[in-house]
């Protein structure tokens, strides 16, 4: 599913974001940077211990903020760490839209084309997944209506429920 929104085009895909082929995908950080399971474990397994090392030593940053680091052996090129939650491994809507806006300006910063999100927040934080799609579609698609330099924002989705819930949050978006 895609959708244009200005020079940029708004994708969902159901896929595995360690095997995307875009200059960055985002990891759902909490605001230490560890990377212990879900996307994170993912992410540093794929990659290497090197991601975690270079996140660790940016942090802590606080719950919203964004840093980038190197990909290791990803195809991507850059890892940029989304902190959605505290040591307490909650989050809420707000801290997931402040972490995709932080996430989207870093990558204009970085002077990025595309860059892949994963469903922040739904994995350890254990926020409902059609909520987190309506924020995150909600928060790209102001985004690229701002004049974001992105040719691509995909929302990446790990099975097909959370697909067609990204699908309908980026047509209402």
């Amino acid at each position: 599913m895609e959708r244009r929104l200005g020079r940029t085009v708004l994708v969902v895909q159901q896929a595995d974001i360690t095997r995307m082929a875009v200059d960055a995908i985002v990891n759902a950080a909490n605001t230490r940077l560890w990377m212990g399971g879900g996307v994170a474990g993912a992410i540093k397994r794929a990659g290497g211990p090197e991601i975690e090392a270079q996140a660790v030593a940016r942090g802590p940053i606080r719950v919203g903020e964004a840093i980038a680091t190197s990909a290791g052996r990803l195809p991507c090129r850059w890892v940029i760490h989304a902190a959605t939650m505290a040591e307490d491994l909650t989050t809420s809507a707000e801290a997931i839209e402040a972490a995709t806006r932080s996430s989207l300006r870093l990558a204009d910063e970085l002077g990025c084309a595309s860059i892949a999100l994963p469903l922040l927040g739904t994995g350890v934080g254990g926020f409902p997944v059609a909520d987190a799609a309506a924020v995150m579609a909600r928060a790209a698609a102001a985004h690229a209506r701002a004049g974001s330099r992105l040719e691509r924002i995909v929302l990446v989705a790990y099975d097909e429920p959370a697909a067609r819930a990204l699908a309908r949050a980026v047509e209402e978006a």
